[in-house]
């Protein structure tokens, strides 16, 4: 008995392309190399990054456990994640080498640019835009850069190659507009020829730039490098972009967020980002995101069950006084509940490879060891996801610091990305291995 016909099963060699042409030269390998059997086989889940930041940290006695390894207590805070304890990994004893900087601290949180408190201070590329530059082409957006109460154009988590600032959004409905409306055909044919008007932009304006070079002094031509460079990274932005415009979006799992009208309401706006955010990777939107929650920014904001009376910023001084302490204290445990939330959301989507929680590696933490103090070492860390074996905590020396970008590159070898070094890192994370 014959079996099923295949149209067309014959694989292609690495050298019969160019051969026509009386060349022989080997091609990169392409899918019509693969048999086609081999190409039927499921691919793999994606791998995400979700990097979130809290910029007045937490009360450190009440994060830090107070031992270490495997079998260690989990501390008054870790307690609300009692029932994901197996889910993650807490860390003690890491910072950024040569980030200090008080508040202006948050803006290398995924950079580890040091210094960003100084004259002169030029960010570098941010942890997710590095992920982007090398998958951000998989999915129609390379990175969602969001922000609960984000000071707009000051605050973000995200910057560019040249050190620019990527804006935050702090609209969970507009997130959810940018992932699943799809506009009509005359409006999408209208940001076709937008963003094509915006390359031709970028192209004159790179032109004219470099015409400038030579009559620069050295000081100008490092500004004016930095300024094309963004242009650059700019062009590219917008190319992808139109190249996805008119692809059909994916159908919302959910209906449109209702944005909340005041900032107090803080929490509420942080779950409503951690949902957007699942959905983005849900529907692989995109396999970055970044989510910095301003509380700089912020007023005396709701907690369930507590009475707020000062401005979140003001509270994080609170110099041993016991009433703003215990309103910290409030905040803090709902933060960690809202976190255990987003792990149970990420855990309950499963895909062929396990759940939406194994193939997204998750950090929680903390640009201030102790935003009292405005300390930038020993920052609280959490872990979670990514394939890699958890229910530990992770304590290196708080006097003498470990280096904090390890994890960004255990983060990314989780992603299956081939990377050793990432800014000022030393290799890997020490302790902390892949499934």
């Amino acid at each position: 008995m014959k079996g099923p016909h295949i149209a067309d099963c014959r694989t292609l060699s690495r050298r019969t392309f160019l051969r026509g042409a009386g060349v022989a030269m080997a091609l990169p390998l392409l899918e019509s190399m693969t048999p086609v059997f081999a190409r039927a086989k499921q691919p793999k889940p994606p791998r995400r990054m979700f990097a979130i930041c809290n910029n007045l940290g937490l009360l450190p006695d009440r994060f830090f456990p107070k031992n270490s390894g495997r079998d260690y207590e989990l501390s008054p805070y870790l307690a609300e994640l009692k029932a994901y304890r197996d889910e993650f990994t807490v860390l003690s004893g890491v910072s950024h080498p040569g980030v200090d900087g008080s508040h202006s601290s948050d803006v290398s949180f995924l950079t580890c640019a040091p210094h960003p408190g100084g004259g002169g201070f030029r960010n570098s590329i941010s942890l997710d835009q590095f992920i982007a530059a090398k998958i951000g082409h998989l999915s129609r957006f390379p990175s969602l850069s969001l922000g609960v109460n984000a000071s707009v154009g000051r605050r973000s988590l995200s910057w560019t190659d040249a050190g620019v600032l990527i804006p935050c959004e702090n609209r969970a409905s507009s997130v959810y507009r940018k992932l699943f409306l799809q506009g009509s055909k005359e409006e999408i044919e209208q940001q076709v020829r937008n963003l094509k008007l915006g390359e031709s932009i970028m192209d004159t304006l790179a032109q004219e730039a470099k015409a400038l070079t030579r009559r620069l002094s050295a000081a100008d031509r490092d500004r004016l490098d930095q300024y094309t460079t963004a242009v650059r990274e700019a062009e590219q932005r917008l190319v992808m972009a139109r190249a996805w415009e008119r692809k059909p979006k994916p159908a919302a799992p959910m209906g449109m967020p209702s944005d909340p009208s005041n900032r107090n309401a803080f929490m509420q706006m942080t779950r409503l980002m951690y949902q957007m955010a699942r959905l983005a990777f849900q529907t692989d939107s995109t396999r970055c995101v970044t989510l910095l929650m301003d509380g700089n920014n912020s007023p005396a904001i709701k907690v369930a069950g507590t009475k707020i009376t000062d401005g979140y910023h003001n509270l994080s001084h609170h110099g041993m006084n016991k009433d703003k302490l215990a309103q910290l204290d409030a905040i803090d445990r709902e933060q960690m509940k809202l976190f255990g939330e987003l792990i149970h959301d990420l855990k309950s989507i499963d895909e062929a490879d396990g759940n939406l929680l194994n193939n997204t590696v998750v950090m929680y933490g903390s640009n201030f060891g102790d935003a009292n103090k405005h300390t930038t070492t020993n920052m609280p860390v959490l872990v979670a996801g990514g394939r890699m074996k958890h229910g530990q905590h992770l304590a290196f020396d708080r006097t003498n610091n470990y280096p904090l970008p390890n994890l960004f590159v255990s983060m990314m070898q989780s992603m299956d990305l081939p990377v050793d070094k990432f800014a000022t890192s030393t290799g890997p994370m020490k302790g902390l291995q892949l499934a």
